[in-house]
């Protein structure tokens, strides 16, 4: 597969940990994924089912755990945004067959709109720059306006003209 990526490299990104007060004054601490694996298991069963794109995050507690298995591999890059002792977001790299990565992000419903999914994936295509990617993509449902003006602010392009789902792409280097 030939996918199209901006001549322009986006950035600069800040690689976590990074705090920051979010839009509702509530103290957000984004930092590499820890180990923490239960804490990321609770925040994905709690998440809103309506919140689910392209059928992930998976709703029962056996398929989030297989699912987390693979995005917390060794080869993945993870970010987490927590509130307190709370994991509220969570953002992933996955290295694809093609030497690029594709991105992932996911925010519980009563942290979005907030400014958190900025900084989760502000923070988690810095960490991706300093573990070497150099190429990003995602796939955005093409009715998800909020989303998809979230990553055209962090500096994805479109790399695609047609269909449902809507691609994306950002080069993190030469």
């Amino acid at each position: 597969m030939t996918r199209e990526y901006p001549d322009e490299v986006a950035g600069p990104y800040e690689a976590p940990p990074r705090s920051f007060t979010d839009r509702e004054g509530r103290e957000i601490e984004v930092r590499r994924y820890d180990g923490d694996r239960e804490a990321l298991v609770d925040m994905y069963l709690d998440f809103n089912p309506e919140d689910r794109a392209q059928g992930i995050p998976p709703t029962p507690e056996k398929g989030i755990r297989e699912w987390l298995d693979a995005l917390l591999d060794d080869d993945c890059v993870n970010v987490v945004a927590w509130h307190d002792d709370k994991p509220v977001g969570h953002a992933t790299l996955v290295s694809d067959e093609h030497g690029a990565s594709e991105l992932a992000i996911f925010v519980l419903r009563e942290y979005q709109e907030a400014g958190i999914g900025t900084e989760l994936i502000e923070a988690l295509l810095g960490a991706g720059r300093e573990a070497g990617i150099e190429r990003v993509w995602l796939t955005v449902e093409r009715w998800n306006n909020a989303a998809v003006s979230l990553y055209q602010k962090v500096g994805f392009e479109s790399s695609d003209t047609g269909g449902f789902e809507l691609e994306m792409a950002a080069k993190l280097a030469e």
